[in-house]
């Protein structure tokens, strides 16, 4: 097990984007006020998937370093898309936010980003053992 493996890099990836989405929550809801301001959202579900590429079908078989990477982009370029929320619910003063909906997504993403640092602080632990019982 190296220390640098796909499940560090996909937990480090998945904090980062969580922390991005828990930004844009909470600027939506710093803006809830805000005459004509659209709800912003973040999907990195789709970008962190092809990251991974888990069934290696989204990445190109390359055999010369010359060829570019033009399939899944790996853990160093993952970009998430931002786009204003579609499903949102204009009021009178043109503002796309629902307080209460944000508040929920945001224990949501919540839940989520502390459950990415258990199992990152699991595989830590599990690689501190490995290297302790090697003495």
């Amino acid at each position: 097990m190296k220390i640098g493996d796909k499940t560090i890099q996909a937990l480090r990836a998945s904090l980062n984007l969580r922390q991005m989405r828990q930004e844009i929550i909470a600027s939506n809801i710093a803006n809830a006020e805000t005459p004509g301001y659209k709800a912003k959202r973040i999907d990195f579900e789709e970008a962190l998937a092809r990251a991974l590429d888990i069934d290696g079908q989204q990445t190109l078989k390359v055999n010369d370093e010359r060829h570019f990477n033009v399939g899944g982009g790996g853990f160093d370029n993952l970009q998430p898309e931002v786009y204003e929320d579609a499903n949102g619910v204009v009021n009178e003063n043109g503002n796309t936010v629902d307080r209460e909906r944000e508040l929920s997504l945001m224990l949501e993403n919540n839940i989520l980003y502390n459950a990415s640092v258990q199992l990152l602080n699991k595989k830590l632990g599990m690689l501190k053992y490995a290297v302790s019982s090697e003495k």
